[in-house]
């Protein structure tokens, strides 16, 4: 009972960090590029406001994907910390202040610049939101990272993940209820149904709070286990990063195949609050679609230790994708029936917390597959794949966000009303389409080369028990 009741508390400490990490990856994720499009840029010359779209969507793209190469090298920088707090606590601390202040500075037109001084907002907002990404970055590494740390038991690190994923799924699919309910609530304008500038700031100090709350009670809660396995001799160095990261096999066939489907189903992701702004021209009514992801989220990821025992991961991912693909066909044939979207919506939502737990345990358990097949362990940088493939998709996501939301029409004060039916089978053809055949694509790769079983990282683990101090010598 007292063992139990030691591991509970640590989780529960644990899923509030991940809650809070969730919310501002929402945040910056889904929503910043809805305040871009819709907010950001307002003077009376709508061909200069959308070439400043333009222009601000492509420095995400070209920082976003120039940072990827960052990544490996925070998490080779976080693995080689050592402090009396742990290895990972400080960087989610440190990175969630400042990554929330930066991302609430983003969230606006910095004192009218986007009007008086185009150029110069345009410099400030690359510095901005670079270092914003750098300190969300080693905040996502870590965070993500201490699973392993916590635990070498397969079968615990799932019910850890799972407790993580229940805080995580919570705090995303909060802000999907919350956001437009606090948009509106702060602005002065409602701006057909998108808000005013007032309203996106509010919003964006609210998620930063709550995201840095989160990380102190992680930091407070949680202690990494102390083993032999975990001490490695020599240390990683910059020069051999990549190397080890391509010599795993099995963590770059799982990046690969995540990182296919992951864009497929963040086309979605994104796209959702345009769908209720400017095809069912009811804001309001997304708020609903928070509330129903929430419900079947913690469910779907309160099951997953359940389902785990009766099915394979394998299995149970295809199973996952199956279901979002039925849910694509039916979201893409719901018109302007707001049941029918909202059922569809949640539909395609459902599975994904499974798919993120399935992929996150592979990814987890590739630790010790490349420490059995390279003789060093990298808990951080083999970690930093997930956050890495999850920060690619979202690159190239908002660049096609925000070119797509300029080609349809989907701009400042554009209304459902606006939309043109050529338009609207445009939007609707990338919405659906290309997602359905991502995703697809993705579960074809994930089938043919990830090959890494529980049973088969069961049996990594006692051989490198069994070997680790002769490995080392």
């Amino acid at each position: 009972m007292s063992d139990k009741k030691s591991k509970f508390w640590p989780r529960i400490a644990y899923s509030c960090g991940t809650f809070g990490h969730d919310v501002f990856y929402a945040m910056l994720g889904t929503y910043f590029m809805i305040f871009v499009t819709s907010n950001l840029f307002h003077s009376d010359n709508h061909e200069h406001d959308a070439y400043m779209i333009g222009i601000v969507t492509t420095i995400i793209l070209v920082l976003r994907i120039g940072e990827l190469f960052l990544d490996p090298f925070i998490g080779n920088t976080i693995d080689k910390t050592k402090t009396r707090w742990g290895k990972f606590k400080p960087w989610v601390i440190v990175g969630a202040f400042v990554a929330a202040i930066t991302l609430a500075i983003l969230f606006t037109d910095m004192g009218g610049l986007t009007v008086s001084n185009p150029m110069l907002y345009l410099v400030l907002f690359a510095v901005l939101y670079l270092i914003m990404d750098i300190f969300y970055s080693a905040k996502d590494v870590a965070i993500w990272s201490m699973i392993p740390a916590l635990s070498f038991d397969s079968r615990e690190r799932e019910v850890t993940a799972t407790y993580a994923r229940i805080g995580s799924v919570f705090g995303g699919q909060l802000v999907t209820a919350i956001v437009m309910p606090v948009v509106l609530y702060f602005s002065l304008n409602e701006n057909g149904g998108a808000g005013d500038s007032a309203g996106w700031f509010a919003f964006a100090v609210i998620g930063g709070a709550i995201a840095t709350l989160g990380a102190i009670i992680l930091g407070l809660g949680t202690k990494e286990e102390d083993s032999a396995l975990r001490e490695n001799k020599t240390e990683t160095s910059f020069k051999d990063v990549f190397s080890i990261l391509i010599k795993n096999d099995q963590l770059l066939w799982v990046a690969i195949a995540y990182l296919v489907f992951g864009l497929g189903q963040n086309v979605i992701n994104n796209f959702n609050l345009y769908y209720f702004i400017y095809v069912l021209g009811d804001a309001k009514q997304f708020s609903f679609l928070g509330v129903i992801n929430v419900i079947i989220g913690l469910l779907a990821v309160a099951l997953f230790p359940t389902l785990t025992m009766k099915f394979s991961r394998r299995r149970l991912f295809f199973g996952s994708v199956a279901v979002m693909l039925v849910g694509i066909v039916l979201y893409a044939m719901a018109g302007t029936s707001v049941l029918m979207t909202l059922f569809a919506a949640g539909l395609f939502a459902l599975p994904q917390p499974l798919v993120f737990l399935v992929v996150l345990m592979t990814i987890t358990d590739t630790v010790e597959y490349g420490q059995l097949k390279l003789g060093h362990r990298d808990e951080a940088l083999v970690l930093c794949v997930r956050p890495l493939v999850d920060k690619l998709a979202g690159a190239i996501t908002s660049g096609m966000i925000g070119i797509t939301a300029i080609w349809v029409g989907m701009t400042t004060g554009a209304t459902a009303a606006t939309i043109t039916p050529e338009n609207l089978f445009n939007f609707k053809l990338v919405m659906f389409a290309l997602p359905f055949v991502l995703i697809l694509l993705g579960a074809i790769i994930y089938r043919a080369k990830v090959t890494l079983t529980e049973a088969e990282h069961a049996r990594i683990v006692e051989e490198l028990e069994e070997k680790w101090d002769e490995m080392n010598q």
